[in-house]
């Protein structure tokens, strides 16, 4: 064992105590005498004379053989010098990049001693997540972690060269902010200089950003951290990041363009193929063939209107307002207590029951349906399902009777639970959904409800029923769904102030109101608002997928558990005394 390497120029001026890191030796480099350094990833002894350590950085393992013996251990960090040379016949690793070379003769330098690891550092241990998140600069030194790290980077780089191409600029907007209205819980910070007050951390910059385009600023994008107090899953933690961009003077398709520029420069940088263009579907056509506004694409199964078929029924049941169905292909064999199963289901989702229909042979070559419901059909009602559904002999109909928004929203979910696949798995396939509605359903008051924001441009073909019919007026938001999963949405935004003013009555909010919760946006719009729309892409859920996890605590550094639990430094806790009085604080006991 050596004494650490001196630090030794390189070709620019600049220091390092490497030549080359550990995953890049190849064969071309014979010959080479070099010095890399990282962590010990193994130690193998060929009695008292020759020792074999593999050494290892984010760029892969190289082994080295040392003269003698070496007294070195999982996760040493060394610098290791060595000469390249071929492994010798019968020993190349086909398995690494660099398997057919090692360094030769070596000299290891102890950079530093380690404690045995928590758990093995390689991708082939499945480790509980407490204990990866307790000892998370250990987990990601593992090489899917590492690559995660820097597919993250590389989808920011492409993000952001993609918006300064088109023309945007840039711009920090503040973490410490004022309460706003877009519907989650915030954060609150409490001022130690205003007792009594409150900052909120951001749930995103929007009322910033629209003050950037009444300060001309033009175009805007940000790769923002957001914060937002609710409860976590797969894709959603209290921090997360977000491609966040606002334009004056442009329309919709302008906005879907920019994004769609970015977002498919982002899957060619981390795929290396460039996705055709995005298609796009209207929020009610999305619903009524696919039960949601995120649709899955990627598969059919979608759902079939069986309303006119039996419009004239006597079957109870099915006497409401929508009656649709999904197709299982080849489900005739479900067993009975699956589909039990999905009829618990059915019911857990919202809906009164579910009605499956087993397509099988019937006389004279034809179709018939066996079901416990049959009984109750006319045959042209039975002959009607299967024509209408498309069904095939061995296939299996669902059917749903209810009001519209539940069957749809029953189906889709039963859809994509029967048919769907891992979010992460291939093709991607990218939707824009547009022509949201401006409101959703109605407050304990009877007032509409805004469906995105108070500041959503109406639909221009639907400005005339703000007053009469708001229920029927569409706006002008959009979301991009890739693969099931919501990536992002967006509007135009509204910049007058008599159809802000008509929105504001729509919704119950009187002028006082307007003026208490938002008084500092629309006294901006006062000087001068110009026309403006924007987006946003959250990227912690495109990374996740581009890199084949279904959860997006894999692509962030330092996420939180499901409950909101950092393991590795114990957060939350509870303030010191001190830090409470400066800030004018006194903790209370939980209510039950």
């Amino acid at each position: 064992m050596t004494v650490p390497p001196e630090v030794q120029p390189t070709s620019n001026g600049a220091t390092s105590m490497r030549t080359d890191r550990c995953g890049t030796l190849r064969v071309a480099d014979v010959g080479r005498t070099v010095t890399v350094c990282g962590w010990v990833a193994k130690r193998r002894e060929h009695g008292e004379h020759l020792a074999f350590i593999d050494v290892r950085d984010y760029t892969g393992i190289v082994q080295c053989v040392v003269p003698g013996t070496i007294d070195v251990r999982s996760e040493y960090v060394v610098a290791v010098e060595g000469t390249v040379r071929l492994r010798p016949e019968g020993t190349v690793n086909p398995d690494l990049p660099t398997g057919e070379v090692e360094l030769g003769d070596c000299t290891v330098a102890l950079l530093n001693a380690a404690e045995p690891p928590p758990f093995p550092v390689d991708d082939r241990v499945d480790v509980d997540e407490v204990i990866r998140l307790k000892h998370r600069f250990v987990d990601l030194r593992r090489p899917t972690m590492q690559a995660n790290l820097r597919l993250r980077a590389k989808v920011n780089g492409a993000m952001r060269a993609a918006m300064d191409r088109q023309g945007f600029v840039e711009v920090e907007t503040p973490l410490l902010w004022a309460p706003t209205p877009e519907g989650a819980r915030e954060f609150a910070v409490p001022s130690r200089l205003h007792h009594g007050s409150c900052y909120v951390l951001p749930q995103s910059p929007q009322l910033a950003k629209q003050l950037l385009m009444v300060a001309g600023v033009d175009r805007y994008y940000q790769i923002a951290r957001c914060l937002r107090d609710e409860d976590l899953r797969a894709d959603r933690q209290f921090e997360f990041t977000q491609l966040d961009i606002e334009a004056s003077f442009v329309s919709q398709e302008d906005i879907l363009e920019f994004v769609s520029e970015a977002v498919l420069d982002a899957a060619e940088a981390a795929t290396g193929e460039r996705p055709g263009p995005v298609p796009r579907m209207t929020w009610a056509e999305a619903l009524d063939r696919y039960g949601t506004d995120k649709p899955d694409i990627r598969f059919g199964m979608e759902l079939v209107d069986l309303t006119e078929v039996f419009a004239a029924t006597g079957f109870r049941a099915f006497a409401a307002p929508c009656v649709k169905a999904i197709v299982l292909e080849g489900g005739a064999s479900s067993s009975r207590s699956r589909l039990d199963a999905l009829t618990d289901r059915a019911k857990a989702l919202g809906a009164k029951g579910l009605a499956w229909f087993k397509v099988v042979e019937g006389g004279g070559g034809g179709t018939d349906v066996d079901s416990p419901v049959a009984k109750f059909l006319s045959d042209e009602e039975k002959a009607g399902l299967v024509a209408t559904t498309g069904a095939a002999v061995g296939d299996l109909v669902l059917t749903v009777a209810d009001e519209y928004r539940l069957t749809c929203h029953v189906l889709g979910a039963l859809r994509v639970e029967l048919g769907g696949r891992p979010v992460s798995e291939g093709p991607y396939r990218y939707l824009w959904v547009v022509d949201f509605p401006l409101f959703d359903g109605v407050d304990d008051a009877g007032n509409p409800v805004a469906a995105h924001h108070p500041f959503t441009m109406p639909h221009p073909d639907d400005i005339d029923r703000l007053d009469s019919d708001p229920a029927s007026v569409r706006s002008q938001a959009y979301d991009l769904v890739l693969n099931g999963w919501e990536l992002g949405s967006g509007s135009v935004r509204v910049h007058r102030a008599d159809i802000q003013s008509r929105i504001f009555t729509a919704l119950g909010i009187s002028d006082e109101e307007a003026a208490s919760r938002f008084g500092f946006l629309l006294g901006a719009f006062r000087f001068g608002a110009p026309p403006h729309a924007g987006f946003a892409v959250g990227l912690d859920r495109l990374v996740a997928i581009f890199a084949g996890e279904d959860n997006i605590r894999e692509v962030i550094a330092f996420p939180k558990t499901q409950s909101g639990w950092d393991p590795m430094t114990d957060a939350p806790k509870p303030l010191a005394p001190a830090a409470l009085r400066d800030l004018g604080l006194q903790p209370i006991p939980k209510l039950d």
